[in-house]
């Protein structure tokens, strides 16, 4: 199962006999089998009926739609929902619910850290050149881990959230090239081009954890970490946080490797740093295998959190986000080994990339 990326302006869709039509200029160009895809990423222009969404839906096949020029989400078909609506109720009623949502607020904030701190742990083997801010950087956040058992309420919980990802992106920024101008996380508008690839890959993870949410039963807008709030998909929020640091470790080995550099990227007026053609080709290719890996462990963790709600059970001791790297399933833990099963993400991800560029697929627009 995989994601289909158009990228190429004049792009016609259509679902024909379980699979999905690639048409240019009413000429065919690519015949997908539905059974292989889990979505379809639109960053161009792109015509489909509405038969084809229908069939897309019924066919749990999601449909994210990117537009502007720095690719900013604009639309997301979900598929088709679970029947039971048990999990979905008992979801609501648990965010008023202050401690089972703090209990289940530290469980997600503390994968969240592990994870962040293995990421630090393997560059410092990497880079022991950048010792100092990198050892730093671990201390800070071993302190907070450390301090999450004792808050009592979710507003102490984000409060050591935030104090731990200051000192992560403070060892993080070092691992990068000074000409790159990565100096912190900054999102609306991204400045930089790391900036600019962190915003794009927490976007296509967002949108597997809006989908993961809906597959299971429950309401991708309701969540417990990140409260219910206009316009946001809260829970499938709180579902992406321990994985944000498989992106971050994916996307400093493109940099590290140079298959992305400063001169794929570009700015616009507004100071918003943009991806050429060039580099989201190779991006949107090259990240695959990462996306897979990650889209199975988070519908499992989605399914265990729709179980213990509709259950009315309690959370287990580590709500579903273990540390053991590979489950029974083959689902990648939210805590697994950053420097064993990411390593290798990067690795088959740079090497896959790299054969694409070779040879950009029919539905990508070809670069000047």
């Amino acid at each position: 199962m995989s994601t289909l990326y158009v990228d190429r302006k004049g792009m016609t869709l259509r679902w024909s006999d379980g699979a999905l039509e690639l048409r240019a200029e009413g000429e065919p160009l690519r015949r997908v089998p539905g059974a292989l895809l889990t979505r379809v990423v639109l960053r161009a222009d792109t015509q489909l009926n509405s038969s084809t969404l229908a069939a897309l839906a019924d066919a749990g096949i999601g449909l994210l739609a990117l537009g502007g020029r720095g690719g900013q989400r604009v639309a997301h078909l979900l598929g088709a929902p679970a029947n039971d609506t048990h999990a979905r109720i008992a979801q609501c009623q648990r965010v008023a619910d202050e401690p089972w949502a703090t209990a289940w607020s530290r469980q997600v904030v503390r994968a969240k850290l592990n994870a962040q701190l293995r990421l630090l742990q393997h560059a410092q083997q990497e880079r022991a050149d950048l010792r100092k801010p990198l050892t730093d950087a671990q201390a800070t956040l071993r302190h907070v881990i450390g301090r999450l058992p004792q808050a009592q309420d979710r507003g102490s919980v984000r409060g050591l959230e935030g104090a731990g990802a200051a000192a992560y992106f403070r060892g993080y920024q070092t691992l990068f090239a000074p000409a790159l101008g990565f100096e912190a996380r900054r999102r609306r508008p991204p400045p930089d081009p790391v900036n600019a690839c962190l915003s794009l890959g927490y976007t296509l993870l967002q949108a597997q954890a809006e989908q993961a949410c809906w597959a299971a039963g429950l309401d991708p807008m309701v969540g417990f970490l990140h409260t219910p709030t206009h316009g946001r998909a809260s829970l499938a929020c709180d579902l992406v946080e321990p994985w944000r640091a498989r992106i971050d470790f994916w996307v400093w080995q493109q940099f590290r490797s140079r298959e992305l550099r400063p001169e794929h990227f570009g700015q616009d007026g507004a100071g918003a740093c943009l991806m050429g053609k060039a580099a989201r080709a190779y991006f949107y290719q090259a990240i695959n295998p990462l996306q897979r890996r990650c889209a199975v462990a988070l519908r499992r963790h989605a399914r265990l959190a729709a179980r213990a709600l509709a259950n009315a059970a309690e959370l287990p001791d580590d709500g579903g986000w273990g540390d053991d790297g590979l489950d029974a399933d083959g689902a990648v833990a939210l805590g697994g080994d950053i420097s064993t099963d990411t390593l290798s993400d990067a690795n088959q991800a740079t090497e896959y990339g790299r054969a694409q560029l070779a040879s950009v697929p029919s539905y990508t627009e070809p670069t000047a």
